[in-house]
């Protein structure tokens, strides 16, 4: 942007022209102004709140002058999150996708962590993080963040790993031939090539941390109970005293908020991404941001760009050339024989470090075998038979889920990402309608289907649909958007409709980010469970028969022994399932289904 706005001709300007520059500043001045004086105001209230003595139940107003405080706190901790979640899908994906050896081990450990139910984090990391900060809510807010990252990391880490797995084969061949470094392929090939996937992954990653928002600020361990301010705990209190304006004000205000991050923050993104698309020619009617133009119309970020962005950029880049030299830059300082012995112990350091670092982790797990075998001895036969049982029946409810979620969100996603107008039109509401967390309308829903047939074991499976069906359509409109545009001209060129259109062209290119999209939802649905198959609200407990109530029960109890068999027993199935069929999957995409 810096060099086309230096290669334009320079004019004087007439007194219009600088009239119309001193009130494009006049205006960054007065936005950029209130955005920072309200993040400082921010800032400063959680600050306190965090170094507040600790005070594990906060006593929550149902005021709506509370609202606007609470819902930043909870857009606080949500950013936080996501921060962490970005963070580690970069690192963890890129290591994943790029090292076979490494991905041996990385993947199958992300297919444990997202199979463990949010719940059954809660006792280790809330205690753990209560001890490490006793005299303050630090180890309370962490753990509150920690637990949103959980609901958040894994679909965007799987999004970005089958990206980088699916790389165009040409693509691969040009950075080899142009000899890019490491960290210049990351940049220019790796995250270019998987940004339209991670935009639309990160909005459901939004979703879904907005969907556990009441399970994280407000909790019970045994005897113990948490809460934090927040517009969940706002909505969970809201809903567990049956004050139905208070609820809808709460409904309200994260409508709002979600209204508000999509016009400031997903709208630009999805419009910006469409730089990146794999194709020759341009897009006839591109997404539009209001925001997007603003800023790139804005003299205060081309001046921040120019001054501060650009030599931060290449100071970066040169201390990552530094950091990174190239094969030839080391081999012309050092001769053959000292080349050879450098690399000699470099490879004998590697191997060291990965040694040690393996021995440590063997104890750790031994150790937590030890631990966990103790408990698991307390666990009587009886309660496994029901367990393995429960686990059936959650398994047939996550089935029948993740299939009426395909049936309808495969055919509008595909309309969604291929239209631009329908994009600009259903993006936001999609994106408002997923974010609304479906256990907050789980007790004005729950009075109407349970005097259906089926009662609460038919509200479970609607609400696990409410909160995994997202994953399939976000990613089905992302691949749907990144179909080539000549790959679609071409199939109306030689008459491929219909059908045949679909057989051919369609659903081999969503194909990809189908299988993310399904195994990120099945995850996602067996967490659901926990909070879908029981249920509290006006003082009462329903709860049908399914896995996710036995550990629910279980960590409301304090019942440590049932919490870990049913969490292992859970993991167990989510793994295997995993492996028998969303991997074989994955390897059909990256064998088939590449563009190369």
């Amino acid at each position: 942007m810096a060099r086309m706005l230096h290669s334009l001709p320079q004019q004087r300007r007439g007194p219009s022209e600088s009239g119309g520059h001193r009130w494009l500043w006049l205006r960054d001045l007065i936005l950029g102004g209130g955005f920072l004086l309200l993040l400082c105001a921010l800032l400063v209230l959680a600050a306190s709140r965090w170094a507040a003595p600790l005070t594990p139940l906060v006593a929550l107003s149902l005021s709506p002058l509370a609202l606007p405080l609470y819902a930043g706190y909870s857009l606080l901790r949500m950013l936080l999150a996501y921060g962490l979640a970005l963070l580690f899908t970069l690192l963890y994906g890129h290591v994943a996708a790029t090292n076979r050896q490494a991905e041996r081990v990385l993947i199958p450990l992300l297919d444990l962590l997202q199979s463990i139910p949010i719940l059954s984090f809660l006792p280790a990391v809330v205690l753990a993080l209560v001890v490490a900060f006793p005299h303050s809510n630090i180890g309370l807010e962490l753990a509150s963040i920690l637990l949103i990252f959980t609901s958040q990391a894994w679909n965007m880490t799987f999004s970005f790993y089958h990206s980088v797995l699916t790389l165009p084969r040409d693509l691969i061949d040009v950075c080899r031939l142009l000899r890019l470094r490491p960290w210049q392929r990351f940049l220019k090939l790796e995250l270019a090539a998987s940004v339209i996937g991670l935009v639309w992954n990160s909005m459901m990653s939004w979703a879904g941390g907005w969907f556990f928002l009441m399970a994280s600020e407000q909790f019970s361990l045994g005897e113990r109970s948490f809460r934090l301010p927040g517009l969940g705990s706002y909505l969970q209190l809201a809903a567990d005293r049956g004050d139905a304006q208070a609820l809808a004000l709460g409904l309200l205000t994260l409508v709002g908020m979600i209204v508000l991050l999509d016009v400031c923050l997903w709208r630009p993104l999805v419009a910006w991404v469409e730089r990146f698309k794999v194709e020759e020619q341009a897009e006839t009617a591109p997404p539009r941001s209001l925001v997007l133009d603003l800023l790139r119309g804005s003299p205060t970020v081309r001046w921040l760009w120019k001054h501060l962005g650009q030599p931060l950029g290449e100071g970066l880049a040169w201390l990552l050339n530094r950091l990174q030299p190239q094969p030839e830059d080391r081999s012309a300082c050092l001769s053959a024989v000292e080349q050879a012995r450098r690399d000699q112990l470099l490879h004998w350091t590697r191997r060291g470090v990965g040694v040690l670092f393996l021995g440590l982790l063997v104890l750790l797990a031994l150790w937590i075998g030890w631990q966990g075998g103790l408990l698991l001895m307390q666990v009587p036969p009886v309660t496994w038979g029901r367990l393995v049982l429960a686990a059936g029946a959650t398994w047939l409810r996550t089935l029948s889920a993740l299939a009426i979620g395909t049936l309808w969100t495969v055919p509008v996603g595909v309309a969604i990402g291929l239209s631009p107008r329908w994009s600009r039109r259903l993006q936001p509401l999609v994106q408002i309608v997923a974010s609304i967390p479906a256990t907050a309308l789980f007790p004005a829903l729950l009075a109407l289907l349970v005097a259906l047939p089926g009662s609460l074991s038919l509200a479970a499976i609607l609400l696990m649909l409410l909160g995994t069906q997202w994953y399939v359509l976000f990613n089905v409109i992302a691949g749907a958007m990144a179909i080539p545009r000549d790959l679609l001209e071409a199939a109306a060129l030689f008459g491929v409709t219909g059908w045949r259109r679909w057989r051919t062209l369609i659903l081999p290119a969503l194909f990809p980010f189908l299988v993310t999209g399904l195994l990120t939802a099945s995850g996602g649905a067996w967490n659901a469970s926990i909070v879908s198959e029981l249920v509290q609200f006006h003082g009462q407990t329903l709860h049908t028969f399914g896995l996710g109530a036995e550990i629910a029960a279980a960590a409301g109890a304090g019942n440590y022994p049932v919490l870990l068999a049913g969490t292992l027993l859970m993991a167990a199935v989510v793994v295997l399932f995993n492996r028998l069929v969303w991997r074989r999957l994955y390897q059909l995409a990256e064998r088939r289904y590449r563009l190369a």
